[in-house]
């Protein structure tokens, strides 16, 4: 077994090799909290909670970490803007930001920093950067001065003497326009930290640098976080940190975006879509479906067809299921995922080849259901079970089935009892050969969102 995974640094496709056998450390660059997530926040979410998935499954121990960027410009901003405390409207698009995590079904991450809670690693960070030239104080401020770190901008491709280095209000004292701030001097009425240079605030970059460097040493497997994240974050990172010491990060992954007409979903476009009312909407799992099917380096057009499609197409899974373990009782997932499937999870995750063996099971499991084959239904279940759990899509697993959302399962009771009581109606009127009021309690059923199936063993139903 080789597991390769693309690599932004080098632009290729490389065989995965773990800096410790057995274990693979993983850090991905989380939420900025200063509003609640849109479905593209989360699609970095989902997309690097499969691959934590695969990994496990694997064999790895997996450390994952995923930060929390609670203070920065936007969050200063909004809290101008709202009257409200800076650390009120962080706490809570933070939880918002958990919410949506857990209900597209992401396992929760191994630790899950904050920026505020390490200023005192930002402070040494930045102490060693100046004993060694690497930066410099100015004016409150401290620059990383990017022409002492000769291997800048290799990870975005870029010519420095071309570089257009954004910039923060505040930002004066920099000895080039192109050097970044770790640490932004205080303004009145802002939150501020005291550090040997004066009050002020974490950069956005030296915050995942420290958290790094603390939770996961000089030197770790993988860094993750959306494509617009290339430069100028991660570049910035990498800079501050390898002239920190150590490696720093050995892969760089990168989730591509969720776009509406072409741009990048984003609340500064106003095209957002919140993951609290898309849920409204759409069960949870076929959205993580929707997020998750495509491979993580393609960009997602968003439409509401394209989520009717991924509804569909996963409610022939949910269907097959439903149908097989009626005829077969519970089945649990098989040992192993089939070979086809584990060779695209190992060929940089790749999802839609993944799937495609997933949706080739399912049309066997329909045949052998017709067919009365009762062993190979139960064997094909098992292996269409084991690969929906890798990707966190199983609809017989208790968090999408009811056991794990509070009075889901009890609330599914009740339902099948009264619509069993409907089709017993539907029933008696048949026998009575009154057609047109079973096709008509059928109908209702239907514009009710219920799909009804007749079978050897009597009607059943099903969520359409």
């Amino acid at each position: 077994m080789t597991l390769r995974l693309y690599d932004t640094s080098t632009r290729l496709i490389r065989d995965f090799t773990p800096l410790q056998q057995g274990c693979v450390s993983i850090y991905l660059c989380g939420a900025t909290v200063q509003a609640p997530p849109h479905i593209g926040h989360v699609r970095s979410g989902v997309s690097f909670d499969i691959m934590r998935r695969w990994f496990e499954y694997r064999g790895f121990d997996v450390t994952f970490v995923r930060n929390v960027t609670d203070i920065d410009d936007k969050i200063i901003s909004k809290s101008a803007e709202l009257n409200r405390p800076w650390w009120a409207i962080g706490y809570e698009n933070e939880r918002a930001f958990n919410d949506a995590y857990d209900a597209l079904g992401c396992l929760p991450p191994t630790y899950e920093p904050r920026a505020t809670g390490h200023v005192p690693e930002m402070i040494e960070m930045m102490r060693a950067l100046i004993d060694r030239g690497h930066a410099y104080p100015a004016d409150g401020n401290v620059y990383f001065d990017v022409r002492s770190f000769p291997g800048y901008l290799q990870l975005s491709n870029q010519d420095l003497d071309h570089l257009l280095q954004p910039s923060g209000e505040g930002e004066t004292g920099k000895r080039d326009p192109r050097d970044f701030a770790m640490w932004k001097a205080a303004k009145p009425g802002e939150p501020s930290w005291e550090t040997p240079w004066g009050r002020g605030r974490p950069g956005w970059h030296l915050e995942c640098s420290a958290m790094a460097y603390k939770y996961l040493g000089r030197e770790f497997d993988i860094h993750g976080g959306g494509i617009d994240l290339v430069f100028p974050h991660h570049e910035n990172e990498i800079a501050q940190s390898r002239a920190f010491g150590g490696e720093f990060a050995r892969y760089w992954a990168h989730n591509a975006w969720v776009t509406l007409a072409g741009e990048k979903m984003s609340k500064s476009l106003g095209n957002s879509v919140l993951v609290s009312e898309m849920t409204r909407r759409w069960r949870p799992v076929v959205l993580r479906y929707y997020l998750g099917s495509p491979h993580y380096r393609s960009t997602i057009e968003y439409s509401e067809e394209a989520l009717a499609e991924a509804e569909a197409a996963f409610g022939r899974i949910e269907g097959f299921l439903h149908r097989a373990v009626e005829r077969t009782g519970e089945v649990s997932p098989a040992a192993a995922v089939p070979e086809d499937f584990a060779a695209a999870m190992d060929e940089d995750f790749g999802v839609p080849q993944a799937l495609a063996a997933v949706h080739t099971t399912v049309r066997q499991g329909n045949a052998a259901l017709a067919e009365g084959d009762k062993e190979s239904v139960i064997a094909l279940v098992g292996q269409v079970r084991a690969m929906l759990g890798v990707l966190g899509l199983d609809p017989l697993d208790p968090r999408w089935s009811g056991g794990a959302q509070g009075r889901g399962k009890e609330l599914a009771g009740v339902v099948d009892r009264l619509v069993g009581l409907v089709l017993a109606q539907r029933e008696a009127a048949r026998q009575r050969k009154d057609y047109g009021t079973a096709d008509a309690i059928r109908d209702e059923l239907g514009a009710a969102g219920l799909v009804i199936e007749d079978t050897p063993n009597g009607p059943r139903w099903e969520l359409g």
